[in-house]
């Protein structure tokens, strides 16, 4: 995981942190460039706006072995529970995955069907996928978008698919300058995070879950009730012999 930094020109809110997810596995990745010159893109359109930002990447090719073993088990390993916990701080996710046989990395959709299902609602994702071939364009609206629909995050209007042949192509940098432009409107904008405290109460949580509002899932509930003193361990108080 690295960070990278643009550093404000001026007044304004933040700093606003994004988080790059790649599931791209070569080196180098394609899945990776498309998504760092996205993220550069974004960085550059705050810094302009006056807005400072961090990028945070999550590399999931070296967590392919946690993430394995966290379907079978359950349990977490430290790297990977360090990755989903950035996620979940993140304002903003660029989320990058590598086509294969006219579908999204399966280590992509096993780190996604690792997250809790309130991680990512309402912030802003941009969908990104990089495939060998124009014929697998549609992935990306085709699963990426359903999945993160799924998990009631905002995907961006503008999604950025790229084969070897658009690389050099002055339309590939054009849409995502476009993406990158939607992100940083929607981040400066704040509509994420609007959207998520006025609705949070209406969603279901997972108790003890990684998102950042989880805290405030515990103003819900009454630790002191019978049903919450027997799921923790604890005691029944003793009945009042006066109680009708």
């Amino acid at each position: 995981m690295s960070e990278r930094e643009a550093p404000a020109a001026g007044a304004g809110r933040g700093p606003y942190r994004v988080v790059l997810l790649s599931a791209g596995t070569g080196n180098p990745s394609s899945t990776r460039l498309l998504g760092d010159r996205v993220a550069q893109k974004a960085l550059d359109l705050l810094r302009e706006e006056g807005a400072p930002a961090t990028v945070n990447v999550v590399e999931l090719g070296p967590l392919a072995v946690d993430v394995a073993r966290a379907t079978v088990s359950g349990i977490k390993s430290a790297d990977l529970q360090g990755a989903i916990e950035r996620l979940a701080a993140a304002d903003g996710v660029i989320a990058a995955t590598p086509v294969y046989k006219a579908g999204i990395s399966g280590l992509f959709k096993s780190f996604v069907d690792l997250l809790d299902n309130d991680l990512l609602v309402a912030k802003p994702i941009l969908l990104a996928a990089t495939a060998g071939s124009a014929r697998h364009a549609l992935v990306v609206d085709e699963q990426m978008r359903p999945l993160f629909a799924y998990m009631r995050a905002l995907s961006l209007p503008t999604s950025v698919f790229a084969t070897p042949e658009d690389w050099g192509a002055t339309e590939l940098g054009e849409r995502i300058e476009r993406a990158a432009a939607e992100l940083a409107a929607l981040l400066r904008a704040g509509v994420g995070g609007e959207i998520a405290d006025r609705n949070w109460s209406a969603h279901q949580h997972e108790f003890g879950g990684n998102a950042t509002r989880a805290e405030r899932t515990g103003a819900d509930v009454d630790f002191d009730s019978d049903l919450m003193r027997l799921a923790t361990g604890g005691s029944l108080p003793p009945a009042d012999p006066d109680a009708p």
